[in-house]
């Protein structure tokens, strides 16, 4: 039986892009090292991992998974960081109201990470 998230996994294609990847989602996101081996490195958000590997070709397009969403109290100071650390936000913070039974009210945004990964920061109202 599925018992939840384990962690999601990025690959990079250079040693610039895991050093990139790395310090994106320790120095500017807060992730926390797990462990480390020759190939990758596993980081913690709280209730999931993110296991990033230095051992083949990126892809830089949407494929079957469509954004990583990570939860937060403050959608307007990620993306303030993230602006300022120089990456894409393409999705300003905003409210929105998903329509389901019952309305689901939240805040979100969205930038491109270092490797051209769809993020999503997302806060619960």
């Amino acid at each position: 039986m599925i018992k939840g998230l384990h962690h999601i996994s990025l690959k990079c294609a250079t040693e610039e892009d895991f050093d990139r990847t790395k310090s994106f989602y320790i120095d500017l996101l807060g992730f926390t090292v797990v462990r480390q081996w020759p190939e990758g490195i596993m980081l913690s958000f709280g209730n999931g991992q993110l296991e990033i590997f230095c051992n083949g070709n990126g892809v830089k397009e949407i494929g079957a998974i469509r954004h990583m969403a990570f939860a937060t109290d403050d959608v307007e100071s990620i993306v303030s960081d993230v602006k300022a650390a120089g990456y894409e936000v393409f999705i300003e913070p905003k409210d929105i109201v998903i329509g389901s039974g019952p309305e689901f009210h939240a805040r979100m945004a969205f930038c491109y990470g270092p490797l051209g990964e769809q993020i999503e920061f997302f806060k619960e109202c």
